[in-house]
């Protein structure tokens, strides 16, 4: 049975407003690592929302533990674990009162499930008696995940948990929730992050309230349609004015330092070196390169 099971399940906020989420359908599967991977706006906290039964969806249907989410709302509420985007434990309380708090309302004691906790409570200890207001980012980040996990959830609810982390703080993260998997639990998580995507089981791109694909991030990449190359060397803006005026270009954007150019299967490495430097861009560096789960990103948006 899956763990988690959404059909076309739909949600606008009012009259007359475009939906948040638009007949959504998939499913994750018992213990598996899934990834919810869009940009702001995209729909991913109303889905959340709606799967943690904390708004009711306009259309569609949907369990989680094989709990229906409408008329088995308190069942679920005692059984997943959930980790708002936004830091939202009492910031007067310290870090050991938080945890007892969170503890109680499951009626569970932090003995209980100290074992699942212990890595991530360890590097926060020391500050146990510091108010939860007054930790950085990442013990914030720490402290959040522990206090979602000391019931021993069957489904942990990750609302783009690692934004605004430091990148030593977003690496731990990502490790602990191996380890978590691990447990048997299941992790439904977003993130704005494409780095990220690739460390989960499978994943799935949505946009506007819309998902994309559903596949796993070496599927994914496997399945990106076109000859793609990295582009260098030369200023950014003029590089991509020059090649969005190539005819076999598809789709061309800036990718760090880099620009990333997809082409038809007749626009070779030696063809595009040769029109940059007819278009006055002698300087620049063509190569051919690897999609990136963001590369299928972009060619998923521009084909839809």
């Amino acid at each position: 049975m899956d763990a988690i099971c959404v059909e076309n399940i739909t949600k606008a906020y009012g009259k007359g407003q475009s939906p948040a989420v638009d007949g959504i359908s998939f499913s994750v599967g018992a213990g598996e690592l899934f990834g919810l991977i869009g940009p702001d706006g995209a729909g991913k906290t109303t889905l959340f929302r709606i799967l943690i039964t904390l708004l009711l969806p306009d259309a569609g249907h949907a369990t989680v533990g094989g709990l229906d989410i409408v008329r088995e709302y308190q069942k679920i509420r005692s059984t997943v674990g959930y980790m708002p985007g936004k830091f939202s434990l009492y910031t007067d309380l310290t870090v050991e009162e938080n945890l007892h708090f969170f503890a109680s309302v499951f009626n569970a004691r932090v003995s209980d499930n100290y074992s699942l906790i212990r890595d991530l409570y360890e590097q926060i200890k020391p500050f146990k008696d510091r108010r939860a207001g007054k930790l950085s980012g990442g013990m914030k980040q720490k402290l959040a995940l522990c206090c979602a996990l000391i019931h021993r959830p069957t489904v942990l609810f990750l609302d783009e948990p690692t934004t605004g982390v430091d990148p030593v703080s977003r690496k731990e993260f990502w490790d602990m929730l191996g380890r978590l998997r691990s447990e048997g639990i299941t992790i439904l998580v977003s993130t704005p992050y494409m780095d990220e995507a690739a460390r989960c089981d499978r994943i799935a791109l949505i946009q506007q309230g819309h998902i994309l694909s559903v596949d796993t991030p070496q599927g994914l990449r496997a399945g990106y349609p076109h000859p793609l190359y990295a582009v260098g060397g030369a200023p950014m803006p003029a590089l991509l004015q020059r090649l969005a005026g190539h005819p076999d270009v598809v789709s061309s954007y800036a990718f760090g330092e880099w620009a990333h150019a997809a082409g038809t299967t007749t626009l070779g490495e030696g063809v595009l070196q040769a029109y940059l430097r007819d278009a006055g861009l002698p300087e620049a560096i063509v190569q051919a390169t690897d999609a990136t789960i963001e590369d299928c990103f972009m060619d998923l948006m521009k084909r839809n």
